[in-house]
């Protein structure tokens, strides 16, 4: 299993246009829905949030891997984003993050969500890798990169 498995090029985002928590949700939602997923966007942000109140998603480094459940996904959907200026997301250790990899799972489909979880987590830890995300030179560029993952 690969990242890549769960990631369409139209669900990169080289360059996040919020400035706010909730506004990377409400984008990466958006990019989701104009990608065809079928999802309600406001339950799906209300989804988030509530799961952003229980803990924040920002790991630390830079990273942010916000996520949640929907009844009516039929399978895991990923969508990326990047943020050169960083955004306050909150994060365990108090830094801006720049990664943001958010995870859409089916309500039914707790092990596949867990192991793309961990899978993102892992990928996300080498620091070489996320400095040949920051450095990305464009959309193609990160699409790429994320190809190899």
């Amino acid at each position: 299993m690969n990242i890549s498995d769960s990631l369409a090029k139209n669900l990169v985002i080289h360059e996040l246009e919020s400035e706010d928590k909730e506004g990377v949700l409400r984008e990466m939602v958006e990019a989701l829905i104009s990608s065809g997923c079928d999802i309600d966007p406001e339950k799906a942000h209300k989804i988030l949030m509530d799961r952003e109140k229980l803990g924040t998603t920002g790991i630390g480094d830079g990273v942010a891997i916000p996520h949640g459940k929907f009844d009516s996904l039929e399978d895991i959907a990923v969508v990326v984003g990047r943020s050169g200026a960083g955004i306050d997301f909150e994060s365990l250790d108090r830094k801006p993050c720049h990664i943001f990899f958010l995870v859409m799972a089916p309500e039914h489909g707790a092990g596949s969500h867990l192991r793309t979880l961990a899978l993102i987590s892992r990928r996300l830890k080498d620091e070489a890798f996320r400095s040949a995300f920051m450095q990305s030179q464009g959309h193609d560029e990160l699409w790429k990169l994320l190809q190899s993952v």
